[in-house]
């Protein structure tokens, strides 16, 4: 067991994956987080999710195995030759999103987003939204349910439920998809370079309140929200090499 690495196992909640958590915990070790060499996420990729913002600022060698329903950003759950495993694995390097909500109170609200920054509705009444780009105006009202604005990691998740575009890691994109979009109806949003400033304004936002939405830190009656890649922060995730994000973007493109 010299050989070793120190290792930190969380686990989601549920039964399936504490288990998984006792058992590799016997069989490796079970470190404290600040002392590991790396992260073991069991769960789902919500699970992947909380682990990554548990350790934003950190970059921390992070590897996820699925004992969830979903498991998109996770490996294949095997209990043998982790360590071999963990060394041999790719690395993805991401960084998150800032999101600066500015509410009708007006207090402003700061946080960071893995996934995606969403804008949604909070009656039946729907969103009126003015989208600027780099201090230009590129859309001056989109009636809709909502908006969001993704990482690349994020692509897969509710941007592609929104029939948004999946991006690759290395695309230096992001994808801003419309959530039910009435006016313009045909608009299908759009990929932003991966610098850009993106500001979203709430119009009539008395009669048509809005939230937003950082993964799941949420801001109600949002006024004005601002978003942008933080480059300053890097998140690691930890892939099997025959199956890294990379190649299941592109594989996901292709599934029918």
């Amino acid at each position: 067991m010299s050989d070793t690495p120190r290792i930190a196992f969380l686990a989601a909640t549920t039964e399936v994956a504490q288990m998984a958590r006792d058992r590799l915990a016997t069989l490796y070790g079970d470190a404290q987080p600040s002392e590991a060499e790396f992260v073991v996420a069991l769960g789902g990729d919500g699970a992947m999710l909380e682990t990554q913002h548990r350790f934003l600022g950190r970059n921390a060698q992070i590897y996820g195995m699925n004992r969830g329903s979903l498991g998109f950003l996770m490996n294949e759950y095997r209990e043998e030759d982790l360590p071999a495993r963990l060394r041999a694995a790719q690395a993805a390097q991401l960084h998150p999103l800032r999101m600066r909500a500015h509410s009708s109170d007006g207090t402003t609200h700061a946080s960071l987003a893995v996934n995606e920054v969403s804008l949604l509705r909070q009656t039946r009444q729907t969103a009126k939204l003015r989208i600027l780009i780099d201090g230009k105006e590129r859309m001056p009202e989109l009636i809709c349910d909502g908006i969001l604005i993704s990482t690349p990691a994020g692509s897969t998740a509710y941007n592609l439920s929104a029939h948004g575009p999946i991006v690759p890691l290395d695309a230096n994109l992001l994808p801003m998809t419309p959530i039910s979009a009435f006016r313009p109806r045909r608009w299908r949003g759009a990929l932003l370079p991966s610098t850009a400033r993106v500001v979203f304004e709430v119009l009539e936002s008395e009669k048509r309140p809005v939230s937003a939405t950082a993964d799941y830190t949420e801001v109600r009656d949002v006024r004005r929200v601002e978003v942008r890649e933080d480059r300053s922060i890097t998140m690691t995730m930890l892939f099997d090499p025959d199956r890294n994000l990379s190649e299941r973007i592109i594989a996901e493109q292709f599934t029918v």
